[in-house]
């Protein structure tokens, strides 16, 4: 997307500066919409991770700070291994979340989803008004 619009932008420069003869010809521009190469970065994924330990982390947060990936982290292993490293992890996520302002919910007990900025969670009316108390 950034290099679809920075093309955008230094077609309409050369656009303005060819058409500064004061002549008062309307022109028009033609745009190339076609994806070269189609950027695999320009996709959107859901990918499912896995923690079974809090060094599992890094990669899920690499991932996110690209903010083309929706995370769907399995965090049962280490909730069954080891509570407090359980929420030492899930506060490390919230955090990078946070910084990225993305959005993150848990899925049932043992799945939580996390969202870059251009995603966000659906919540039921009763989970916001708990969210809000």
């Amino acid at each position: 997307m950034k290099k679809f619009i920075k093309r955008m932008h230094e077609k309409i420069k050369t656009f303005t500066s060819d058409n500064d003869n004061g002549e008062g010809e309307e022109e028009y521009l033609e745009l190339d919409t076609t994806l070269r190469g189609k950027d695999k970065s320009s996709k959107i994924i859901v990918r499912p991770f896995v923690i079974e330990d809090f060094s599992d982390i890094r990669q899920i947060l690499e991932t996110l700070r690209e903010g083309y990936t929706i995370a769907l982290v399995n965090i049962k292993p280490l909730k069954d291994k080891d509570l407090v490293e359980l929420k030492r992890a899930i506060n490390k996520l919230k955090k990078t979340c946070d910084a990225i302002d993305g959005d993150i919910a848990g899925f049932g007990d043992d799945y939580i989803i996390v969202t870059p900025n251009f995603a966000e969670i659906y919540r039921a009316e009763q989970t916001e008004e708990l969210k809000e108390e």
